[in-house]
C-alpha cells in the first residue's frame, strides 16, 4: 500500500487516540443513570451509546491497520 509515512503515522495516532477514549467514555455511559430503566433493562440511551461506542471502536481497529499497512507497505 502506497501511503506516505507522514500520514500513516496520522492514521496510527487516530486510532490509538480513539482507542484510548472510547472505553473510558463507555465506562461513564454504563454508570449513568440514564442508561438503565427502573426494571436494570438498557435504555435507548444505553443502546445508542453501545452502537457508537462499538462501532468507533471497529473503525479505530481498521484506521490502524492501514496505518501500520501504510508503513510497512
Amino acid at each position: 500500500m502506497e501511503i506516505p509515512v507522514v500520514w500513516s503515522v496520522v492514521l496510527l495516532v487516530a486510532a490509538l487516540w480513539n482507542l484510548a477514549v472510547w472505553p473510558s467514555f463507555w465506562r461513564r455511559v454504563t454508570k449513568d443513570p440514564r442508561a438503565r430503566d427502573a426494571a436494570g433493562r438498557p435504555t435507548r440511551f444505553f443502546t445508542v451509546h453501545a452502537v457508537l461506542v462499538g462501532v468507533s471502536m471497529v473503525l479505530a481497529v481498521l484506521v490502524g491497520v492501514v496505518g501500520v499497512l501504510g508503513l510497512v507497505g
